[in-house]
């Protein structure tokens, strides 16, 4: 259903994305994991036709997006990661509104489904209050039912649970993995335990390049190196027990674990580490026992899609060049996203825009606006902020 094929992206002369290829089929659900800066929302916006691509392809449903936005933009339902909504009307008109945008023509028919997504994301109980006075968990799921609107073939869910409470979230959640039986979801988010219990597969970018790919399963095989992990919980003496675990063939090795904070049990805790299919739980416990020790837990684990998540993205940072560093510090990417020319936030909002620009050098050319001075329009600021060598040097004031 979603085909990206060696996906570029360059704001300015920094790389956003690299050479990024995945696939997500129909009905399938895709985490897309990456720390902040990494180009997940690029590449988000770039599969939905919200941004153009340096070089590469991406195809929604066999149609690619640089060639036909438009059509793309029929069968995707998105939700940027902060919601653009209309705050001083109801979120029934709003919707209303965005179906007409979307081309859903039958009134009544448009009616009937903006009731029923309003109750799929429940805020069919603020249906008449003001967005403008709306909490931000009920401006989120606001725009969740503006990317369900339409039934689109393709969800693209940026953080979709932001500001949401615990109750909330697992109710999106639900709704979510619902929604996969019918609709491919690529969802985004920075809680890991979300991803693990809602999505088939994962995608881990960094840095702009793609790290893993596979299922949470295969993945902590493969970070973890296909070892064995078993949590061992003893009442005995912390030295002994150690090189007990630690003698038993097999045993790679017994980490000590430290208690949690106000245990006063006297137990210790280690993670005993073993090679691939090999089960040493019976011979832990027959060794446990013959030593009088009391056994009070033995559970095997698996590598956590947390710790999955940090050392795929900690490899990556130790293979990159330090002449690329600079390129890639944390958040920059997302930077040079905000002076890309034109870009809407700033269009719509004047003090941002102005704020945006006070920073901005200025060409010796160029007349200085002082405070008292007008703001020029939207169109007159949307220049190139990148600045070339030759002008650096002179900062221009507020414009």
């Amino acid at each position: 259903m979603i085909e990206v094929d060696h996906l570029t992206k360059y704001y300015g002369p920094s790389p956003a994305v690299q050479d990024v290829s995945f696939s997500v089929d129909k009905g399938e659900i895709l985490g897309f994991l990456g720390p902040n800066g990494a180009g997940k929302s690029t590449t988000m916006r770039i599969i939905t036709g919200y941004l153009p691509a340096t070089s590469g392809t991406v195809r929604v449903d066999g149609v690619d997006v640089a060639e036909n936005s438009l059509e793309v933009r029929r069968h995707v339902g998105y939700l940027p990661e902060t919601v653009p909504l209309y705050t001083d009307v109801t979120p029934a008109d709003y919707l209303d509104f965005m179906g007409k945008l979307k081309g859903m023509r039958d009134g009544r028919a448009r009616r009937q489904r903006i009731q029923e997504v309003m109750e799929q994301v429940r805020i069919d109980d603020v249906a008449n209050k003001l967005i403008g006075k709306l909490s931000k968990g009920y401006r989120q799921r606001v725009g969740l039912a503006q990317a369900l609107l339409s039934d689109p073939d393709v969800l693209i869910l940026d953080e979709p649970t932001v500001g949401l409470d615990p109750r909330q979230i697992i109710e999106i959640r639900d709704l979510i993995k619902s929604l996969g039986q019918d609709h491919t979801v690529v969802l985004s988010t920075h809680i890991l335990p979300e991803v693990s219990m809602t999505c088939t597969r994962v995608v881990i970018i960094n840095r702009g390049r793609l790290v893993a790919l596979d299922t949470p399963i295969h993945l902590a095989q493969e970070v973890g190196g296909g070892n064995e992990h078993v949590m061992v919980t003893v009442r005995g003496p912390h030295d002994n027990v150690q090189a007990a675990l630690a003698r038993l063939p097999g045993v790679e090795s017994a980490t000590f674990q430290p208690a949690p904070a106000g245990d006063t049990t006297g137990a210790v805790t280690f993670e005993v580490v073993s090679a691939p299919q090999s089960d040493l739980r019976p011979r832990l416990a027959q060794t446990i026992i013959g030593q009088n020790w009391e056994l009070l837990e033995l559970r095997a684990v698996s590598m956590s899609l947390e710790e999955i998540f940090l050392r795929a993205t900690s490899a990556d940072d130790q293979m990159v060049e330090p002449e690329e560093a600079e390129y890639y510090e944390p958040g920059e990417a997302e930077a040079y996203e905000d002076q890309e020319v034109g870009h809407e936030e700033y269009a719509d909002d004047a003090t941002a825009q102005a704020e945006a620009d006070a920073e901005v050098y200025a060409p010796a050319d160029e007349p200085v606006y002082e405070e008292e001075d007008v703001l020029p329009t939207p169109q007159a600021t949307a220049t190139q902020r990148v600045v070339p060598q030759h002008r650096q040097g002179r900062k221009g004031g507020r414009r």
